[in-house]
C-alpha cells in the first residue's frame, strides 16, 4: 500500500527565456502554484506522510525566501548586472528558468530536506504545468 500526500504552494515570481524566440524572452511574470507530492510506503506514528506544517516551514519558507516575487534568470543573463546595480531581488540558476527547471529546483530543495518528494507540478498559469518527477 502507497500513501501519497500534495502540497500546494502559490508564489509570484518574474523571469524571461533566453535562447528563445516569441513573448517569453521579454521578462514578464506569474502567478505560480507549486504541486509538492510526497509519497511513502507506511505511514508515521501519527498516522501521516509528512506533517503539512513541516512541508510549508521548510520549503514554502525557502520558496518565500529564494523565489516569491523574484525575477528568476538564467546567471549568465545579461539583465543581471543591472538588476544587481538596482538593488533588485533575483534568484539565478545555471539553466533556463522554465516551469520545468524551477519546478525541479523546488524539488531538489523539498529531496534535500529529507522529504520523500516523488513529484513538483508547477502550474505557470491556470491551463499550463511542468512536472518534475522521480524516475
Amino acid at each position: 500500500m502507497t500513501y501519497r500526500v500534495t502540497v500546494q504552494i502559490q508564489f509570484c515570481y518574474g523571469h524571461r527565456l533566453l535562447d528563445y524566440e516569441g513573448p517569453c524572452a521579454h521578462p514578464h511574470g506569474h502567478n505560480g502554484l507549486v504541486e509538492i507530492e510526497l509519497e511513502k510506503a507506511g505511514l508515521d506514528h501519527r498516522g501521516m506522510v509528512v506533517d503539512f506544517a513541516d512541508v510549508k516551514r521548510d520549503v514554502k519558507a525557502w520558496i518565500d525566501d529564494k523565489m516569491d516575487h523574484q525575477m528568476i534568470l538564467r546567471d549568465d543573463d545579461p539583465m543581471v548586472a543591472w538588476l544587481r546595480e538596482q538593488g533588485e531581488p533575483m534568484y539565478l540558476m545555471g539553466d533556463n528558468p522554465t516551469a520545468e527547471n524551477i519546478a525541479r529546483e523546488i524539488f531538489d530543495h523539498a529531496s534535500e530536506r529529507g522529504y520523500p518528494v516523488t513529484a513538483v507540478r508547477l502550474w505557470e498559469t491556470a491551463t499550463s504545468f511542468a512536472t518534475y518527477a522521480q524516475p
